[in-house]
């Protein structure tokens, strides 16, 4: 129960909630007490790139939020920033096992989409930073197409983990990219 008088949801420098700021630097507990203020709006994007609080979360690896805003109807797991990239993809290119495994646990996350920023999908940048145990996660869902080519270079996800020689990435690519596609 929060005080009627206070907003939770006012901003300060770049339109960045309360919210916002205890999801990107990992306060749980403030989180939590945000979260349980009825007139919260757990989905407002900061004003500089479109970053949600799940986003941000996610980006920098913060499991234990990211499960407190993923608990959250009110919450777009599929929004995106204004380079397109998604919760999901922000995990996934910075090997946060643990974040990508929550976010495919929700049946309405989308795995396979491309963000602005180099075309690539979160499969992409997980293959290419040499993430292994988030490829095996992606790929462990159907709707991952591992032959999705890049919008800027027409690279599938193989090339750049062929490039930075992650042996076993490039075996569970070249396994998945033999099975057709369903």
């Amino acid at each position: 129960m929060g005080r009627e008088d206070i907003d939770p949801d006012s901003s300060r420098k770049f339109g960045r909630t309360q919210l916002l700021q205890a999801a990107e630097k990992g306060y749980g507990g403030i989180v939590k007490l945000q979260l349980g203020q009825r007139n919260v709006d757990p989905d407002i994007p900061d004003m500089s790139n479109g970053q949600t609080p799940l986003s941000w979360a996610a980006e920098n690896g913060h499991e234990g939020i990211v499960r407190l805003l993923l608990e959250r109807k009110d919450v777009n797991p599929n929004c995106s920033d204004t380079c397109r990239r998604t919760p999901l993809l922000l995990a996934a290119e910075y090997g946060h096992e643990g974040v990508v495994k929550l976010q495919l646990g929700r049946k309405n996350v989308h795995p396979d989409t491309i963000g602005k920023s180099y075309g690539r999908t979160p499969l992409s940048w997980a293959a290419g930073k040499g993430h292994e145990g988030t490829v095996k996660l992606l790929l462990g869902r159907k709707e991952v197409n591992s032959n999705t080519c890049d919008s800027r270079c027409g690279r599938t996800p193989l090339e750049p983990a062929t490039n930075n020689r992650p042996d076993r990435i490039v075996a569970l690519l070249q396994a998945r990219c033999s099975r057709p596609i369903q």
